[in-house]
C-alpha cells in the first residue's frame, strides 16, 4: 500500500476516534481552569464604570447613539450585531470558524471545542463579581428605549451591564484561536473586535462595558496560562487543528490519535463508575 493511501486511512481512523470522544465529552460538564477568586479581582485593577458626569459617561452616550445610527444605516453590519448577541459556544463556533480556518464543533473538534468550553466558564468566573458589585444599568434601560434584540431584553433587563459578558468571550475566543493558528491572527482578532462592538451597536452595552470585557479577557487569558491543564488542552487543541487540516506529520497523527484514546477510555471509567453509585 502506497504512502498516500495509508495516509488517508490513517487520517480517517482519527476523525472516527474524535467522533467517539466528542460524544462522550458532550455529556462532561465544563471546568473552569480557576475560580473566581484565583482570578485576578477585576475591582482592583480595572477601572470603575464611568458616573453619570464627566467626558467618559459623555463618551458613552455619543456611542450609544452612534449605534442606533449603525442600525438604521448599515443593515449588513446590524444584521452581524443580531448574530452576535447569541451567548453561546454555538455562536462562537458559527462566527469565528471562517476567520479560524476550519470549522468548529463539538463533534469535529472535540479539543478546540473544549479549550473554548472552559474558558467561556473561566471567563465567566473573572466578570460576574464586578457585574453585581457595580449593578450598572443598560443603556436601552436608561432611555426607556429597545434594542436590535427585544427577544433578549428580559434576560438583559435581570443581568447587570459592567463589564460585557459577550465581549469578553469574543475576544478570549479570538485569543484563543489566534494562539491555535497564528496564520488567522489579524482576521481571528479582527472578529473578536467586531464581537464586542456588536454589544454597541444593538444598544446592549454602553462602549465602557465593551472595553472593560475586552481587559477581563485578557486578564483570564493571561491567568489561563498558568494552569498545567490549560495548557495540555492548548497543545490537544493546536494538535487537532494541525491534523484536522493535514499540516499534521505522521507522529503528531499517532499522538493525537492517541489522546483521544486515553480520554475516551478515561470517561467510559468515569461513567461506568458514576453509574454504579447510581445504582
Amino acid at each position: 500500500m502506497n504512502y498516500k493511501l495509508m495516509k488517508k486511512y490513517l487520517v480517517m481512523a482519527v476523525v472516527m476516534t474524535a467522533s467517539v470522544c466528542a460524544m462522550a465529552q458532550s455529556k462532561s460538564k465544563p471546568e473552569p481552569y480557576f475560580s473566581f477568586r484565583e482570578l485576578p479581582n477585576m475591582l482592583k485593577w480595572c477601572p470603575a464604570p464611568p458616573d453619570t458626569v464627566g467626558a467618559a459617561f459623555a463618551y458613552d452616550i455619543m456611542q450609544y447613539m452612534w449605534g442606533k445610527e449603525m442600525r438604521q444605516k448599515d443593515k449588513e453590519r446590524t444584521a452581524i450585531a443580531i448574530r452576535d448577541a447569541v451567548y453561546s459556544l454555538e455562536c462562537i463556533a458559527q462566527e469565528f470558524s471562517e476567520p479560524f480556518g476550519l470549522q468548529i464543533s463539538e463533534e469535529g473538534t472535540p479539543e478546540i471545542w473544549k479549550l473554548l468550553r472552559d474558558a467561556k466558564v473561566t471567563g465567566e468566573n473573572i466578570s460576574n463579581f464586578p457585574k453585581f458589585y457595580y449593578k450598572r444599568i443598560r443603556p436601552f434601560m436608561r432611555f426607556h428605549e429597545h434594542t436590535a434584540t427585544p427577544q433578549f431584553e428580559p434576560d438583559l433587563r435581570r443581568n447587570f451591564s459592567y463589564p460585557s459578558g459577550h465581549t469578553l468571550l469574543g475576544w478570549c475566543s479570538a485569543l484563543l484561536l489566534s494562539e491555535i493558528n497564528p496564520e488567522r491572527a489579524d482576521t481571528l482578532l479582527k472578529r473578536g473586535y467586531m464581537y464586542g462592538e456588536s454589544r454597541v451597536i444593538v444598544g446592549a452595552h454602553w462602549q465602557s462595558d465593551v472595553d472593560a470585557g475586552r481587559l477581563a479577557a485578557a486578564a483570564a487569558y493571561s491567568r489561563m496560562h498558568t494552569n498545567e491543564r490549560f495548557l495540555e488542552q492548548m497543545r490537544l487543541a493546536r494538535l487537532e487543528f494541525r491534523v484536522k487540516t493535514g499540516l499534521a506529520s505522521k507522529e503528531e497523527e499517532k499522538a493525537y490519535r492517541e489522546a483521544l484514546d486515553k480520554r475516551a477510555k478515561a470517561q467510559a471509567k468515569e461513567a461506568k463508575a458514576n453509574t454504579k453509585k447510581a445504582a
